[in-house]
């Protein structure tokens, strides 16, 4: 899987693939990285990348010429790649998508800075719009990180045990259960009894509830949708 990365801003991406799961990945040859910054593309004698906003507003706005010149080579060097749009005036980016772009060849993140970008860029390019969340960002590339993270996961061979994917969160609506380790006991604190008899199926059962404990008090809507799937499936 490649991954490109089209921001001003490069340093702040790249250290984040020095250390651990996502650099074995790339050491490996399954993941590879690549940044591309808009401002090599300006035709402005100062290489300026935005301006002002046209109808007035507060802050300047990343323009289109170095977006679309840029896209468009990354176009025609691989017809096959899905561009995808960081903004906060998007879809929400949940795990269904991380596991549905995992299936792709190639992935570029557009990341914006200053008030957004001219969305003319968007209009053309954008294979996809996500948002991570309901607030706002200074720019794009956390968002990209994101997105980066959770769709590479899901790529065959990134993490050591790909069992761990069917148990974590959102794979079934509900929160992933508590999870403890040695020592048994730390502090007059102690892992649940049950989880040290050895009895595989009441382990399986305490967790589910735990599960839904934990989902009932963080996240209400999301026990409510596996409950409704669970009565489709009776």
């Amino acid at each position: 899987m490649k991954f490109t990365f089209v921001t001003l801003f490069s340093n702040l991406v790249e250290g984040y693939f020095q250390d651990s799961i996502l650099k074995r990945a790339i050491d490996k040859k399954i993941l590879n990285i690549e940044y591309i910054n808009p401002r090599d593309y300006s035709d402005n004698k100062h290489s300026k990348v935005d301006d002002t906003a046209v109808g007035g507003g507060a802050g300047m706005v990343m323009n289109p010429q170095p977006l679309f010149d840029c896209l468009d080579k990354l176009k025609k060097e691989d017809e096959e790649v899905h561009i995808v749009f960081l903004t906060p005036v998007a879809k929400p980016f949940v795990q269904n998508d991380a596991k549905r772009l995992s299936k792709k060849s190639h992935i570029a993140f557009v990341s914006g800075r200053y008030e957004g970008i001219d969305e003319r860029v968007v209009e053309k390019y954008a294979d996809e719009v996500f948002s991570i969340g309901d607030y706002i960002l200074t720019g794009g590339e956390l968002a990209s990180l994101v997105i980066c993270d959770a769709v590479s996961r899901n790529i065959e061979g990134v993490l050591g045990n790909s069992d761990s994917l069917s148990i974590e969160s959102f794979e079934t609506s509900l929160l992933e259960a508590p999870s403890f380790s040695k020592p048994k006991k730390y502090d007059a604190l102690s892992v649940p009894s049950e989880y040290l008899k050895g009895n595989h199926s009441r382990i399986r059962s305490l967790k589910l509830a735990l599960s839904e404990s934990k989902t009932k008090f963080f996240r209400p809507e999301q026990l409510l949708k596996y409950r409704t799937r669970k009565s489709y499936e009776k």
